[in-house]
């Protein structure tokens, strides 16, 4: 008797949703796992328990998330996950767009939350050449003009460190003629930019509107959603600062509570879009029922 060979991998992690008119897509640039010393100042044991008790993998596995926005017009990217820079399970960002039919030359715009590798990893081929040819690249100017600073790779303690200023250098110079940088207003018709800094200087939200419907793509409000929605105090190692970045994480998170706002981000669980409501400690993470229809 024979058996039914078993699957090696899920289907690509593509999920629709629509906003109003638009039609905003999940792309899942894969998984990795990661340690719970990369929480500030927060107990380890605590971690795991708090995992323990949600049925979480421990160590922590995380999600990296990118998005396409599609109006009548326009091909929009809102980062680009991990390109080749961190092992096969990662970097699956062109491979989802072929999926959908879309070609590398259709993507008019990225929108960049902050240019952390795992958020614009995909934006470089191998060469340094940009992926996206005919794209316009849209940043905060406090994250641009933060990692193009000499004193921020001067600055630069650890290995891992000076390989982050680097890529990010390498991705503003790839893209420097066609590079449009912001600090507030709206990026493109029914998107507007929400800076969120801390985590990075330029670290931002893109809320996207149409009709009466809203999402707020908040990037990295969120690493690990077993801790860090309880624990909003939880901070990142990797925060530029962690108090700052604190702050953000409860101001946006008071934002969409009270404005019953849609979000989704890069490191949430994919299919990655839900609600923040109020918990006994701190908040939960209400996810979108999946339907059949957008």
């Amino acid at each position: 008797m024979t058996q039914t060979p078993r699957p090696a991998h899920q289907t690509p992690g593509i999920h629709h949703k629509a906003v109003g008119d638009l039609i905003v897509t999940a792309l899942n640039d894969g998984m990795f796992e990661g340690s719970f010393a990369m929480l500030a100042a927060f107990e380890t044991g605590t971690a795991e328990q708090m995992h323990r008790d949600r049925f979480r993998a421990i160590p922590p596995k995380l999600a990296v998330n990118s998005f396409l926005v599609q109006t009548a017009d326009r091909t929009i990217l809102v980062d680009s996950g991990c390109g080749g820079n961190f092992g096969p399970a990662l970097g699956k960002l062109t491979g989802n767009l072929a999926a959908l039919g879309i070609k590398p030359g259709d993507v008019d715009t990225v929108l960049c939350t902050h240019l952390h590798p795992d958020h614009v990893g995909g934006l470089m081929d191998p060469a340094g050449a940009a992926v996206f040819p005919n794209a316009e690249l849209v940043v905060h100017a406090d994250d641009h003009k933060f990692w193009g600073d000499d004193a921020t790779l001067a600055n630069a303690s650890t290995d891992q460190d000076k390989g982050f200023v680097t890529l990010a250098r390498a991705t503003i110079a790839a893209y420097k003629n066609r590079t449009r940088l912001l600090t507030a207003g709206e990026a493109l018709s029914g998107i507007s930019i929400v800076p969120e800094p801390g985590h990075t200087p330029g670290h931002s939200g893109w809320l996207i509107s149409s009709g009466a419907a809203s999402l707020l793509i908040w990037g990295d409000i969120v690493h690990m959603p077993g801790i860090q929605f309880a624990r909003p105090d939880a901070g990142m190692g990797f925060d530029i600062d962690g108090a700052q970045a604190i702050a953000t994480r409860q101001r946006i998170m008071d934002m969409v509570t009270a404005d019953r706002t849609m979000v989704a981000g890069m490191h949430l669980d994919f299919p990655c879009f839900g609600h923040v409501a109020k918990a006994s400690e701190g908040y939960a993470f209400v996810p979108d029922v999946w339907t059949p229809d957008l």
